[in-house]
């Protein structure tokens, strides 16, 4: 019961991959595309010929969307960033959300149904070029993805900055940003899903031979980088009001800092290819050195704050600290623009924007003011360490749906003391 396919990428074979991604505020993973799957074939006689014709009409509309719609999805630029890309966005989702619960009929009570059914994806970011299972439960998971894929990629339409009416330089829109702070915990509640309660039915032959990009520590890194972004959001919101206190806005930095060291904890020993999934490392690597960034400088700004040599001398460390890893941040999101398939930056704004005119300046008043009231040799030469925080962004509880009451006309009962 559920065995599996893997077919290898034939040499010169277009694996649906763009060479150039455009601009890129939010990492969108490569897309997993379904083949089409002949379910009368598969089923038989095993189910009514009304269950067939609904789960073929309902997948095969996927399919159709997702193969004509994929290039509109993986290349995202502000121009097309439009009411019609998100429309193509919520009407795959659309169609997702409503295959979801009769294709659970297929593992309801532990059915056999579950293994007679071969589902297969194309894969972007794996070495293989397509992974088939004969599992529901693969098919299940497969979809969870795709639903969080989608709504990073609606995450990063809101999130390119757009030319004001005024003629300033593109913004954001807070509206846009707290939109997709929403977004981002409901696509951390897919992957959640997907972790707890799905790939604990996939027996340990089936999980160990997943394409890479439904590995759990793949699934894991995409739900703590989409709780960062969410912080990384809140830090630019507190930025900007005049209310927030510096203990605030450090909070959120450290914060920030542990969901992305957490994202890189997951993947930094998955066998990501290069390409795709090469990208996708680089992408945590940046921002999480991005978030310490951050959190250095808060905490410099806090500990300068003190009345005593040292922690004068601690503040400069953090801000020196912070300078470097503002530095580092801007040669990793070059390396990760660089590698395929392509991207680019859109216009700063938000927390780095912030960040990238604020660090250098302060880091170069705080050293010269201090220098001048000590030696340099008693300044501390490592970085003082982060103050640890409890992470406070949690992803949407998501449960997955009732199944379909189309199955209840079902005969399954004679299933039902068999589990797969």
């Amino acid at each position: 019961m559920g065995c599996f396919v893997s077919t290898s990428k034939e040499i010169g074979e277009n694996r649906r991959r763009p060479a150039n991604i455009g601009e890129v505020s939010v990492f969108v993973p490569g897309l997993r595309i379904p083949k089409a799957v002949n379910f009368a074939q598969s089923l038989g006689n095993s189910v009514t010929k009304s269950s067939v014709e609904r789960l073929s009409a309902l997948r095969n509309r996927i399919v159709v969307m997702a193969g004509h719609e994929a290039p509109t999805i993986t290349r995202t630029r502000r121009r097309t960033a439009s009411q019609h890309g998100r429309s193509i966005l919520r009407d795959l989702l659309k169609a997702l959300e409503e295959y979801l619960p009769v294709l659970l009929g297929l593992v309801k009570d532990g059915s056999p149904l579950q293994h007679k059914v071969q589902f297969s994806w194309v894969n972007q970011e794996d070495e293989l070029e397509e992974t088939a299972m004969y599992s529901a439960w693969y098919e299940v998971l497969s979809v969870l993805h795709f639903m969080a894929t989608l709504l990073l990629s609606q995450a990063n339409l809101l999130l390119l900055p757009r030319t004001s009416t005024d003629g300033f330089q593109p913004k954001v829109s807070e509206e846009n940003r707290r939109s997709a702070v929403d977004i981002f915990l409901k696509a951390a509640g897919y992957l959640d899903c997907g972790v707890r309660h799905v790939l604990p039915h996939l027996p340990i032959e089936l999980r160990r031979n997943l394409p890479v990009d439904l590995a759990e520590g793949v699934l894991r890194a995409l739900c703590l980088q989409a709780l960062g972004q969410g912080v990384d959001i809140q830090l630019g919101l507190a930025i900007e009001n005049s209310k927030a206190t510096l203990a605030v806005k450090r909070r959120l930095a450290c914060e920030m800092v542990k969901y992305w060291q957490q994202a890189q904890d997951n993947i930094m020993n998955l066998p990501l290819a290069n390409g795709w999934g090469e990208k996708h490392r680089l992408f945590v690597k940046w921002k999480y050195i991005e978030a310490k960034a951050a959190a250095y400088y808060y905490h410099g700004l806090i500990l300068d704050e003190g009345n005593t040599e040292k922690s004068h001398g601690m503040a400069v460390a953090a801000l020196q600290a912070a300078d470097e890893y503002l530095r580092e941040s801007k040669r990793t999101a070059e390396a990760f623009n660089l590698s395929v398939p392509v991207s680019r930056n859109p216009p700063l704004w938000g927390t780095i924007k912030f960040l990238t005119e604020k660090i250098p300046k302060d880091t170069s008043s705080k050293v010269r003011i201090n220098r001048d009231l000590f030696s340099h040799e008693k300044l501390m030469e490592t970085a003082p360490t982060l103050p640890d925080f409890a992470l406070a962004l949690k992803p949407n509880e998501y449960l997955l749906p009732l199944i379909d009451v189309s199955w209840e006309e079902e005969p399954l009962n004679k299933f039902s003391k068999h589990k797969g």
